[in-house]
């Protein structure tokens, strides 16, 4: 037996007990006349002691030979420690050590192996099993764990089954880019990797397991940002039978399940609001409402002087900053750099401050005047201290620069507590998207979803009106899952493939197989897909998904840890039928 007990789990009870550990040296420190290490395993840490008095010579030499991160085994009794640690939950004791066996050496690691540790993003990423090691990285995977746990515990309670499907699928035109394998038996032939299982839990509820799900990884060949990987995990979810309300109360009762087992934390209301509402309110389909800030439209109270900025603008909008009136003409002078930074891509920014007498001092004073001033406050909702900031221009740019606005503004003033939790459903998106540079529509969400009921018919006159029978489910401002009901009938999906440009042939072809599965009994259903990684990140108070993944990629999409993507060998390409282009 390697050990009797584990790092973390020797208390003051235990002491004058014989006890063998193992682990990892964290660090040690030599007196001369007394030497403690540093035991560590995932569960802890326990000091172990040798001394002259009281460790045989030979013992004490080998002691000294231990470096940082030598894997080794002891034996020894648990006795008091004179100089107790309160701050580890083995700091009353200490093992008197009788036995010692080094069972690996380790190198000097390139960084310290602690909480704050020295090492960068690029080395800690190339030498990730060490960085697994360190309490942050340990504890956030520990933490996925336990939120995938919970989920199978409550879904298996609801009574759904999982079940597992394919990896190695048919590429379909789903939105993002497939990966792609080419298969060595068929030649010239391509499997690719799962954007999601959708068709097949489409297929599994014509199948009637009509309560499904699936803890699935699923894989985008899209560009890479801070919560995004090239393969990333989702709660995959069907039910059949249902309507749009059965599902959101379904996952809502899932996600106040997560937040009371996992943070302790009681959600009341989910509140729900059109996509044109949250658009309109605050510029982007996933809005944090854990602070206000709402947007004011000012077209009619900024279109009517001789400003020519706003009266050439198609929108004109606002947001009052609570306090803002306190940032001094240097502070408000960055903010305006921040809007002009390439990533938000604003010309500029007009703001108004409101002071405590309820007067106003703008940038603009020169052709607005205090009456105008007070319209503005009254818009956007202005109160005496605050500033109010204005953006113009394009409406389908002006709305995702101000929400960009918003959420920096949030950041700095502390109104984005990653210990509250506001959860929101965004309901009634558009079934349809113009792509302005083919003026073709595509799918929002998916070829699948059905339009809301009694709007099919104006997919011929109007498509761009149609709404979707689609919900995003949103935490602290981060989509963390969606759905939506989808089609059920042969006819019905027909029709779409034909609104989104597919040829009957081209649909046959794509997806012939759902489509003549719908022939023999498909159930009305719908589900819904949360994003695993996110939503641990949020639950575990963080907006960036690396730390929860073993093992995640870089923004690159590579994993410099075993440096791949990588060729591969001429036989082995030969073997594929690929050859490289000379």
């Amino acid at each position: 037996m390697f050990r009797t007990h584990t790092n973390g789990a020797l208390r003051a009870s235990d002491i004058n007990t014989e006890v063998t550990l193992a682990g990892w040296v964290q660090k040690s420190r030599d007196k001369g006349f007394m030497i403690w290490v540093d035991l560590r395993d995932r569960y802890g840490i326990t000091q172990l002691i040798f001394d002259e008095e009281r460790t045989d010579k030979a013992l004490m030499e080998k002691a000294r030979t231990l470096g940082r991160e030598f894997v080794i085994q002891i034996e020894g009794t648990v006795i008091e420690r004179s100089s107790k640690n309160p701050n580890i939950p083995t700091g009353d004791i200490e093992i008197l050590v009788t036995q010692l066996e080094i069972l690996n050496e380790a190198l000097l690691p390139p960084f310290t192996i602690e909480d704050q540790t020295d090492g960068g993003e690029d080395v800690r990423m190339k030498y990730r099993y060490l960085d697994i090691r360190r309490n942050p990285v340990k504890n956030s995977l520990i933490f996925r764990h336990r939120v995938t746990m919970e989920v199978r515990k409550y879904l298996s309670d609801q009574e759904f089954i999982e079940v597992e499907t394919p990896y190695l699928i048919k590429s379909t035109p789903e939105g993002a880019r497939d990966f792609v394998v080419p298969s060595r038996m068929n030649e010239g032939e391509f499997y690719a990797l799962p954007q999601s299982p959708q068709t097949f839990k489409q297929l599994l509820m014509v199948g009637g397991m009509d309560k499904y799900f699936q803890i699935v990884k699923c894989f985008r060949d899209e560009d890479l940002r801070a919560d995004r990987q090239p393969e990333f995990t989702q709660i995959d979810c069907e039910m059949a039978f249902v309507e749009q309300e059965d599902i959101l109360n379904m996952f809502e009762g899932l996600t106040r399940h997560l937040l009371k087992e996992v943070n302790g934390v009681e959600i009341g209301d989910f509140p729900r609001m059109q996509y044109d509402d949250a658009m309109r309110l605050y510029g982007n389909d996933k809005p944090d409402i854990r602070f206000g800030m709402e947007f004011g439209e000012l077209n009619e109270v900024a279109q009517h002087k001789d400003f020519n900025v706003f009266n050439k603008a198609e929108l004109v909008v606002g947001i009052a900053v609570p306090g803002g009136n306190s940032y001094t003409r240097k502070e408000i002078d960055k903010l305006i750099d921040w809007v002009k930074r390439p990533q938000v891509g604003a010309l500029g920014m007009v703001y108004c401050r409101v002071n405590e007498d309820g007067s106003f001092k703008s940038s603009v004073d020169k052709f607005y005047d205090q009456q105008d001033l007070a319209q503005w406050a009254k818009v956007t909702g202005a109160k005496a201290g605050d500033l109010i900031c204005v953006l113009s221009g394009d409406a389908s740019k002006v709305r995702p620069q101000l929400s960009a606005l918003r959420m920096e503004l949030a950041e700095r003033l502390g109104l984005r507590d990653p210990k509250v939790f506001a959860p929101l459903w965004v309901v009634d998106f558009p079934l349809l998207e113009l792509d302005e540079e083919t003026g073709h529509y595509h799918a929002m969400h998916h070829p699948f979803t059905s339009p809301k009921p009694g709007q099919i018919e104006l997919l011929s006159t109007d498509p761009g009106a149609v709404k979707a029978n689609a919900y995003d489910l949103v935490l602290n401002g981060n989509e963390i899952g969606g759905g939506s009901i989808r089609i059920h009938d042969k006819e019905t999906q027909a029709l779409m493939f034909d609104y989104l440009g597919f040829t009957p042939e081209e649909a046959k072809a794509q997806f012939g197989f759902l489509m003549d599965a719908f022939q023999y009994g498909a159930p009305p259903h719908g589900g819904l897909a949360f994003g695993l990684d996110r939503l641990v990140a949020i639950l575990g108070g963080q907006e960036t998904i690396r730390d929860f993944i073993a093992f995640p990629k870089n923004n690159s999409g590579r994993d410099v840890m075993i440096d791949a993507p990588a060729p591969i060998d001429e036989a082995q390409l030969e073997e594929l039928h690929l050859k490289l282009r000379a």
